[in-house]
């Protein structure tokens, strides 16, 4: 009689084999989520700026160019750059996983609309994303 325990050799590439097709389902799915929370980080933290703006204005009868005017702080990775006067404020965000051609924009008053990645708030106070 054969005593023998273990796995047969078939047995365990079939086993890689299973791994292998579900680590090629999940690794896009994780970077597409991935993507989709540096995403949601911008959109709140343009969304944050628009809110500490109107405060600002509400006080100074001004939009401020200056994030430290402000008080606020971006999130982590988050790049903003505004500008603001007495006609409207301009804010665009990016993501430093991203690069410099992704992200979001918005605008208030009667300045021209920012653009990123060639896409451009369609209203005053909209949020526009490259994706």
């Amino acid at each position: 009689m054969n005593d023998r325990q273990g796995f047969t050799l078939i047995e365990l590439l079939i086993v890689l084999i299973i791994i292998g097709i579900l680590a090629a389902i999940a690794i896009p799915q994780f970077s597409a989520t991935r993507e989709k929370a540096y995403f949601a980080a911008m959109k709140s933290d343009v969304r944050n700026l628009a809110a500490q703006q109107e405060l600002y204005y509400a006080t100074n009868y001004e939009y401020s160019a200056s994030l430290t005017d402000l008080g606020f702080v971006a999130s982590e990775a988050v790049n903003i750059a505004a500008t603001g006067d007495n006609a409207g404020w301009t804010a665009v965000a990016t993501h430093e996983a991203l690069g410099t051609d992704e992200g979001c924009a918005i605008y208030y008053g009667t300045v021209t609309a920012p653009t990123i990645g060639g896409v451009s708030p369609e209203a005053e106070g909209q949020v526009a994303c490259t994706r």
